[in-house]
């Protein structure tokens, strides 16, 4: 999913958008936990992800290359460095983007150590060559470097020292079936519980230095959208105006108040979402409506109406996507407070014409 737009609300700046900004990098590196039991969230991972790691460390071998797959802000970098921190390794960070030559692969590999974990973000976006490169890399630790051009090309095979290879990826869909099944384990990391949240924005608060109670930081998980680097962002942002507006303390009051300045409501929507609501419930009835004709009705691009919006109102059951165009669910009605019209529930968005 490419979560980059050229609107006035890309993806990056909305507050409620799982995409890292560097205030947001700058923040995780001090809040991201150290080890496994620190991790809070994602249990069955977890759990599997330890046994791999225990039993690698019992044999003194590397542990094997790891695939992470989910959306952006749910631990799939802060996984990468607690696998190579329980393994006592350095590691090297990269990503799938800056790969765009087999050569750029083949420096990186040939100056890794023993044991090191190389850590690949947005591994479906590497380059065809490198990632014909990286397949015998992870099966047998060796590179054919290629020097010359034309029928003079000779292919010189440099060994490589053993290492963990942890690939992350949003679009786990768009790599290639070789590539998949050289990774020994694949996790895919789910959307976080509210009560996971909770946990989470108690213990960034705690490392904040931020007061907060148990109503505050469950009004602030409700709002992120199962994704911990928002519930971090809301947390700072509540923050700011508890200092501000208030004694320092945050509250359920104070969180509520708070992010209504910021025009998050309670279920987690921001302007963007409601305004692609607004337009589907109260200019088309409902529904169903084309794509392109939704996005003008908003003053936004196509893309960002389809890739910025839509996926959290479709996970949320408010908004479905049909051969015929976007309709409405019941569960939108209710939530901006709107009466669907008699015949919404039929999903052509008419009405009837002879009150039949």
């Amino acid at each position: 999913m490419n979560w980059d737009d050229t609107t006035d609300t890309p993806a990056e700046e909305r507050l409620v958008g799982s995409v890292a900004d560097r205030e947001d990098q700058a923040v995780e590196a001090a809040l991201r936990p150290k080890d496994l039991g620190e991790f809070i969230g994602q249990e069955k991972v977890r759990e599997q992800l330890d046994l791999v790691l225990r039993a690698a460390r019992a044999r003194g071998a590397t542990a094997d290359h790891v695939l992470l797959s989910g959306a952006p802000g749910l631990g799939k970098t802060t996984l990468s460095m607690i696998i190579a921190a329980e393994m006592g390794a350095p590691i090297r960070i990269t990503s799938g983007p800056a790969i765009q030559h087999a050569g750029d692969l083949a420096a990186i590999l040939s100056s890794l150590q023993e044991g090191e974990v190389l850590f690949l973000d947005e591994i479906h976006r590497m380059s065809r060559p490198a990632e014909e490169m990286l397949y015998m890399a992870m099966e047998d630790f060796r590179v054919d470097v290629i020097v010359g051009k034309g029928p003079g090309a000779t292919a010189i095979p440099l060994e490589l020292p053993p290492f963990t290879l942890v690939g992350a990826t949003t679009r786990a869909g768009l790599l290639p079936p070789p590539l998949r099944d050289r990774f020994g384990f694949t996790a895919h990391m789910e959307f976080y519980e509210p009560a996971e949240l909770q946990r989470v924005v108690h213990r960034s608060a705690h490392l904040l230095d931020v007061e907060i109670d148990t109503a505050g930081a469950a009004e602030i998980a409700g709002r992120s959208r199962g994704t911990p680097r928002i519930a971090n962002r809301l947390l700072r942002r509540v923050r700011d105006y508890a200092q501000v507006k208030a004694d320092g303390v945050i509250t359920k009051e104070i969180s509520a108040a708070a992010l209504a300045v910021y025009e998050v409501d309670a279920r987690g929507l921001d302007r963007l979402d409601r305004a692609v609501l607004e337009a589907l419930l109260k200019l088309f009835g409902g529904g169903p409506v084309g794509l392109s004709t939704l996005a003008v009705a908003v003053g936004e691009e196509r893309e960002t109406v389809e890739e910025v919006a839509e996926p959290f109102l479709v996970r949320e059951g408010l908004l479905a996507r049909t051969p015929r165009g976007r309709v409405a669910t019941p569960a939108a009605w209710a939530h901006l407070g709107l009466t669907p019209p008699r015949a919404a529930g039929t999903g052509n968005g008419q009405q009837d014409l002879f009150g039949a």
